[in-house]
């Protein structure tokens, strides 16, 4: 072993047991329940609070809208939930840590003076990094981060620091060199071996710190990631740590920087000496941060720093993506409110024409509620008039021609009868079907399929032959509602202008005078003609001739005609009252909510997807704010 790896050995061995991250996980003296043991439950709290949001994550994708806008961000979420597959899978592998800066920053000889050994092509030529050095320590691989090994040179070494590491030399971002061997760029080669890697050590120098190439790459790179800003040839260069921090505070959070002089470490590792300085501070930095259960953490606080940049960018499209929404609904909103006053004023119009249907509906419903008192036994005939007008007549047929022409007749009349009632019930539901004509349709249709377009929703419920189907469905939903609003209102009315109060006068007008008849008429048969006779001696008055029962008639239909008429017409008020709140409460887009229906549909569910992705994205925001990384001094993008 050479006396730099032994070196290392003893620097970790001086750092204990916090150097791998098992000492907080000590049992602690006491069983309380606000030590190490606390935290570790808490820990697995949060691993499951974690599960539930990848979980809610693919209930999101699984929607598979039909918007452009969300089929694109279902693409992106798709590609998250496959790191968090690999994730799963590195979860206890070593943390990689990979190199990113510009030509000649020093990169390879800082991952040199890392190891203590030449395992990286350094100084001789530019750019000199071409296919990227995975240097990990014996029985791993890069099949085990998923990395195609033919990708990479791979370099074993048995050290300390490769214990808890994968460190990664990668190609320069800020040139194209083409390696016939590997295929590709440098840059190609390093966007595709970025997203691998847990940590990474940013290195530049005072010529390449504002380097626009790498500034894109890094902001590019660090979603997912912690970052370590190293300055290298402090040799030669000014210390411009605080500057390049200046220059960085607006997107990334910095962390600790340092400042070192590659070649200068390589040499004293080399020579066996044990890490001093910046160079000394960073490699305890590296066995310290980086190590045992701050692995784990790393990766999960990585993985929801990706998830809120992936789930902030997706909500940001699709909210841009929403403006066309408004005036498609208002469009919606508009053309159902045109439709629905014509729609209104026609069903309307024929519930006035059929208003003796309900008005009779509404005497039943009153002679139903009072049973068989008299003055319901005088609804109930003038209900049935007719047919006793056509008993009447049947009780006088006196040869085979009459009931001959009686059935003619009563057969006429019912017939009538069907067809009035049938052409009263369907004559709402023809209204509707006829209430638009074929241009108002068309143009409602072309008007909002014109903004449908715009929006980029599924068009085919806002083409004209859907719309028409929709059309018919929305009248004949309308009549039903209609049919059952005025049911209701007959029997509220039945209730409420048939109280017991207005029964007990109309009872009592109707009684009063049918005994007024009889008691006339019982006076004069009794006691008149014969009971004054014997009690007193009088002289008997003759009885009431047909004169009396002629004129008692004529009393009796007349009082019972004018106690109808009162009830009846007070009613019939009643029906008109009802029709014209039901034509005020069903004026309104409401009343064809099935037009364009599809439509408003997506809109409504393109808007619920948004709200729940911003729901999914303060669900990391939270979950990572609860993730302890203490006061980590490791950098990171910025949210």
């Amino acid at each position: 072993m050479p006396s730099a790896y032994k070196t290392y050995e003893r620097h970790a061995a001086s750092l204990g047991n916090d150097a791998c991250g098992y000492g907080t996980w000590n049992v602690p003296a006491t069983l309380g329940y606000d030590g190490p043991m606390s935290h570790e439950f808490e820990h697995l709290e949060l691993l499951a609070e974690i599960d539930a949001l990848v979980r809610e994550l693919k209930q999101w994708n699984g929607a598979k809208l039909a918007w452009p806008a969300a089929q694109a961000c279902e693409a992106l979420i798709e590609r998250l939930l496959q790191r968090t597959a690999t994730l799963r899978v590195r979860i206890e592998a070593p943390l990689v840590v990979a190199t990113l800066g510009g030509t000649g920053v020093g990169k390879s000889t800082l991952v040199d003076a890392l190891v203590g050994d030449d395992v990286s092509p350094a100084g001789r030529l530019r750019p000199t990094t071409k296919l990227p050095v995975f240097i990990c320590r014996p029985g791993l691989g890069p099949e085990t981060f998923g990395i195609a090994p033919e990708t990479v040179n791979v370099v074993r070494r048995d050290l300390p620091l490769l214990r808890e590491l994968v460190v990664i030399d990668c190609p320069d971002p800020d040139t194209t060199a083409e390696d016939d061997t590997a295929g590709g760029t440098n840059l190609a080669r390093l966007r595709e071996l970025l997203p691998h890697c847990d940590v990474l050590l940013v290195v530049t120098t005072q010529q390449k710190y504002r380097s626009a190439r790498v500034s894109a790459e890094l902001a590019a790179a660090a979603s997912g990631a912690r970052l370590i800003f190293v300055q290298t040839h402090a040799d030669q260069d000014d210390d411009l740590r605080e500057d390049w921090r200046r220059v960085l505070a607006d997107d990334f959070a910095t962390g600790e920087m340092f400042f070192v002089d590659g070649p200068a470490a390589l040499a004293e590792a080399k020579a066996g000496n044990a890490p001093h300085g910046e160079f000394g501070r960073l490699v305890d930095f590296l066995t310290r941060q980086l190590a045992g259960s701050a692995a784990a953490r790393i990766r999960r606080a990585n993985f929801l720093d990706l998830v809120q940049e992936t789930v902030a960018a997706c909500r940001k499209r699709l909210n841009a993506a929403t403006a066309p929404l408004a005036p498609l609904e208002a469009a919606i909103l508009e053309q159902r409110t045109k439709l629905s006053v014509v729609l209104v004023e026609r069903v309307c119009g024929e519930l006035e024409n059929s208003r003796r249907l309900w008005e009779d509906r509404l005497v039943d419903a009153v002679a139903v509620r009072w049973g068989f008192s008299p003055f319901a036994c005088l609804l109930r005939g003038y209900q049935a008039l007719g047919t006793l007008v056509s008993g009447y007549g049947l009780s006088r047929v006196r040869s085979p021609s009459q009931l001959a022409l009686w059935g003619m007749f009563e057969g006429t009349r019912r017939l009538k009868q069907f067809r009035d009632r049938r052409d009263q019930e369907t004559a709402s539901t023809r209204a509707a079907a006829q209430a638009w004509s074929e241009s108002d349709l068309r143009t409602a249709s072309i008007i909002v399929d014109g903004y449908a377009g715009e929006a980029g929703i599924d068009r085919r419920g806002t083409k004209f032959a859907d719309v028409s189907l929709q059309a018919a469905g929305a009248a004949r939903e309308f009549v039903e509602a209609a049919a059952a609003d005025l049911q209701a209102s007959v029997d509220r009315l039945a209730r409420e202008r048939a109280g017991w109060f207005v029964r007990f006068c109309y009872e009592v007008l109707l009684v009063a005078v049918v005994g007024a008849l009889v008691f006339r008429f019982l006076k004069n048969f009794l006691y008149d003609s014969w009971l004054a006779v014997e009690l007193s001696g009088a002289t008997p008055r003759p009885l009431y001739g047909f004169e009396f029962f002629l004129a008692a008639g004529v009393v009796l239909v007349g009082w019972c005609g004018l106690l109808l008429w009162l009830f009846t017409s007070r009613l019939k008020r009643g029906i008109g009252r009802e029709i014209a709140a039901f034509r005020a409460r069903r004026e309104g887009p409401a009343a064809v909510a099935r037009l364009f229906a599809p439509a408003e549909t997506e809109c409504r569910e393109i808007r619920r997807t948004i709200d729940d992705l911003a729901g999914l994205e303060r669900r990391a925001a939270e979950l990572q704010t609860r993730l302890t990384l203490g006061e980590s001094p490791l950098g990171r993008k910025r949210g």
